[in-house]
């Protein structure tokens, strides 16, 4: 049973700040324009996600701009992932798609490669489940990723997400049709695992 009844607009319109031990997701500003395009326009970066690796900075503010009017309207929208250790804004993470009618919702997540292979994707992943479980009181959460992204689909076990199989061809990007994996995590599986 529901504690209490959010919505999409009560919670993402002002997105709290969460913290992990070597993470701090806060929303994003304006101001991160050069961070972003730090780690964005790394080509390798943007290899398994649906936006191109940004050529200017100019690419990171319109990026802002959107995650900002998302805000705005009180939309599903990202976290800054900023790494404690040096204050430094490293990748995005959050959910992007909530049906609250079905309780389920879809996240998804970038990482400066900088940073890869020290544990800080299933940090802030841990976190963002936590955050859809226990806040918007979600039922499912999910996650898709290439399958190839070996390196992903390991944050996604690590974080007792299940695999639930392959959907051929479902996505349209970069000229192509991609398959994707998909895992899922219930809320009774959260709490066995907390």
């Amino acid at each position: 049973m529901l504690k209490t009844k959010k919505t999409i607009e009560d919670i993402f319109k002002k997105l709290p700040v969460l913290e992990t031990e070597r993470l701090k997701l806060r929303p994003l500003s304006s101001r991160d324009s050069s961070e972003i395009f730090e780690y964005a326009s790394e080509p390798e970066v943007a290899k398994y996600v649906t936006w191109e690796h940004h050529r200017t900075i100019a690419d990171s503010i319109h990026f802002l701009r959107l995650v900002m009017q998302q805000y705005n309207d009180g939309l599903p929208s990202p976290w800054g992932l900023v790494y404690k250790e040096n204050n430094r804004l490293i990748g995005t993470g959050g959910y992007h798609e909530w049906i609250p009618a079905h309780r389920k919702a879809e996240f998804g997540y970038a990482l400066s490669a900088e940073y890869w292979n020290k544990g800080l994707m299933t940090e802030a992943v841990q976190e963002i489940l936590k955050f859809g479980f226990n806040i918007m009181h979600l039922h499912r959460a999910e996650a898709k990723c290439y399958p190839d992204n070996v390196a992903s689909e390991r944050v996604l076990q690590k974080c007792g997400m299940k695999y639930e199989g392959m959907i051929r061809e479902s996505f349209f990007v970069k000229g192509e049709f991609r398959d994707l994996k998909l895992y899922s995590l219930l809320h009774s599986e959260f709490l066995i695992n907390k």
